[in-house]
């Protein structure tokens, strides 16, 4: 099929490469806020595994046209218009669909994969004109395993209205749908909503745990028992029940907020979201209360070593992403910051500039531990899961690790020498 993806999203990028892969005819016309040669330079898509290479291997095959800052496309027909923008977006995109319906097919099929409020996916199908559809397919992503959710699908959340776009839609992923039957399909509201829901219940889970973990801190028990016993309940399960120093990251944070502006719109205020949304801010300040804690509120002039600034392992984005909360706390009281990230140093320079307060580091982790008074961890990348705790202990003045993301054994912590506090966890050498 021919398909014109529109969007500068990750999930822009991602379905160009994919359906490019397999044998589509795909024009990937980026959204002017970010053009290809911008895109091309970003560490989030950069770092996203695999995808950078497979839009590489499109181009070559002669399956993917990506097109330049001054280019349009205008000398082609489409009988897919795939949209994937941010919603700030939103009302430009209206335009842009009716502007691109000419080089539309008469049953061509508009797939709706960006963040919308509830009913936007109506809105554009009146731009389409007679004969044309318009589905809401959700954006399930995951930054830092985009390729795999898209090429390997737990499921395709499709809010359609007639039966002749689901069929069309079917045959667009039927790549995808090999395995096992992948599709669930519901109206275009409800699979807007659901979208939404979705994200919402995860970041509830994820406040209430921070919760029970501040109360265990309190009452001098390890959250960790809590939790099990929590998930071990066939009611609740384990998924986000880990409690940490708080989430971000750009689709996350921007879905609660729809979620949210949906609420009010329709007249409902929406007190547990507020709640939610309150929590995780203050969580992002967690590991900060625990150093003033631990040095009695006498920061100025310490060093703290941190590692992790990107929202998630995989990804560089560092969007909402708790560090920065953060890293505002420790510069008020004058609090010098040596941090290491193995991808998001680039966005961070990009958005804090130099501080005379920060040194950036992206190769060796254990080059920020000189001298620091705390270790704070704030990403769980993979690279330090397992350091080498008696180099770690050797190099840090301070023998205080932070642990923003309970990966680290307590016990284990105390009997190299650290004092050990963690999101609900605590322990003493």
């Amino acid at each position: 099929m021919r398909v014109l993806v529109h969007g500068s999203e990750l999930a822009a990028a991602t379905a160009a490469a994919a359906l490019a892969w397999v044998g589509h005819r795909v024009v990937w016309w980026p959204h002017g806020s970010a053009d290809w040669p911008t895109l091309a330079k970003s560490g989030w898509l950069t770092s996203e595994p695999q995808l950078m290479a497979r839009l590489e291997e499109g181009r070559e095959h002669g399956h993917l046209r990506i097109l330049g800052p001054e280019e349009r496309p205008d000398d082609e027909r489409f009988e897919v218009l795939w949209l994937a923008l941010s919603p700030e977006q939103r009302e430009a995109g209206r335009a842009t669909v009716a502007e691109l319906s000419s080089l539309l097919t008469a049953d061509a099929v508009l797939v709706n994969n960006s963040t919308f409020p509830v009913g936007e996916t109506d809105r554009l199908a009146a731009c389409l004109g007679n004969g044309r559809f318009a589905v809401a397919l959700a954006d399930l992503l995951e930054e830092g395993r985009a390729w795999e959710a898209f090429t390997r699908p737990s499921r395709w959340l499709l809010g359609c209205d007639e039966r002749d776009a689901e069929r069309r839609v079917r045959e667009l992923l039927r790549a995808f749908n090999r395995r096992r039957e992948v599709f669930q399909r519901m109206p275009r509201r409800a699979a807007e909503l659901s979208k939404l829901a979705i994200n919402g219940m995860l970041a509830t889970r994820i406040s209430y745990m921070n919760e029970i973990a501040g109360l265990a801190d309190t009452l001098g028990v390890d959250v960790e028992h809590v939790r099990e016993g929590m998930g071990a309940d066939t009611r609740i399960g384990y998924e986000y029940l880990y409690p940490g120093c708080g989430f971000g990251g750009p689709s996350f944070s921007r879905d609660l907020m729809r979620l949210a502006d949906v609420q009010s719109a329709s007249g409902r205020h929406s007190a547990l979201l507020d709640q939610v949304l309150d929590i995780n801010e203050h969580k992002k300040e967690t590991l900060f209360r625990k150093l003033w804690a631990h040095y009695h509120g006498r920061l100025e002039g310490l060093t703290v070593a941190i590692w992790g600034a990107a929202f998630k392992p995989g990804t560089a984005r560092i969007d909402h992403a708790p560090v920065l909360t953060l890293l505002r706390a420790l510069w008020a009281q004058g609090v010098r910051v040596r941090l290491h990230d193995p991808a998001a140093v680039g966005a961070l320079r990009e958005r804090l500039g130099e501080h005379p307060l920060l040194e950036l580091f992206d190769d060796d982790p254990e080059d920020v531990l000189d001298g620091a008074d705390a270790l704070m961890l704030v990403t769980e990348w993979k690279a330090y899961w397992n350091p080498d705790w008696p180099t770690l202990v050797g190099r840090l003045k301070g023998k205080l690790l932070l642990d923003g993301r309970n990966i680290y054994d307590p016990d284990h912590v105390a009997d190299m020498g650290l004092h050990y506090r963690g999101i609900g966890r605590r322990a003493d050498p």
